[in-house]
């Protein structure tokens, strides 16, 4: 437990990533600070501040075309919501999809276990955590599908599990129609999605 333990400012703000002995779910749970963490094999990381008016744009867009298609089959969740794979390891992806076939693994304090799709909607300050970090941790805890969105290039990167990694199955762009073999209800294009995002340059 963590009575014993402060998590010590630097300056203004928290270090990215806290050095603790293993913190579990309980632990986490417990703080009340007013900032996010996500918990990685025991590690206290701070996330970034709030997503951007386009990330939220985005992922409420994305969500909205899941549910028009698939709202039937599957319970569609958006961050912040716990994804609690196991006592040391507690992620928040941007959207996660779980059949109602498996809505045993969903619980008033998250999602404990493995959804059938988690999504990351890229930032600069999220890159390499969505990409790599993320990318192991869902794969190691069984994620059969897992999506990257890639604001900057208008992409989005789907991944399907092999064994203990992720391979990338295919890059959607432009007016090509975003689709699953293990989710086929899915159907829209990135195009779409980013052409509801304004001009937010001034």
């Amino acid at each position: 437990m963590m009575d014993d333990k402060e998590i010590k400012r630097k300056g203004n703000s928290y270090p990215d990533r806290v050095k603790e002995d293993k913190v579990t779910y309980e632990d986490y749970a417990s703080l009340d600070d007013g900032n996010r963490y996500e918990l990685a094999n025991g590690v206290l990381e701070l996330m970034s501040p709030g997503p951007s008016v386009p990330h939220q744009i985005i992922c409420a867009e994305i969500l909205k075309r899941m549910a028009d298609t698939c709202d039937a089959d599957y319970l569609i969740l958006s961050a912040p919501v716990d994804l609690i794979l196991s006592a040391i390891e507690v992620r928040q992806p941007d959207l996660m999809m779980i059949h109602r076939s498996r809505l045993g693994i969903v619980s008033h304090r998250g999602v404990e276990g493995p959804p059938d799709l988690v999504v990351e909607i890229l930032s600069p300050s999220t890159l390499r955590r969505d990409k790599l970090d993320k990318s192991r941790s869902y794969a190691q805890y069984g994620i059969p599908e897992y999506w990257i969105v890639d604001p900057a290039l208008g992409a989005l990167e789907r991944y399907e599990l092999n064994g203990e990694a992720y391979l990338l199955s295919e890059i959607f762009t432009a007016e090509m129609t975003v689709q699953s073999n293990h989710i086929p209800c899915v159907s829209f294009t990135m195009g779409d999605i980013l052409s509801r995002v304004p001009d937010l340059s001034n």
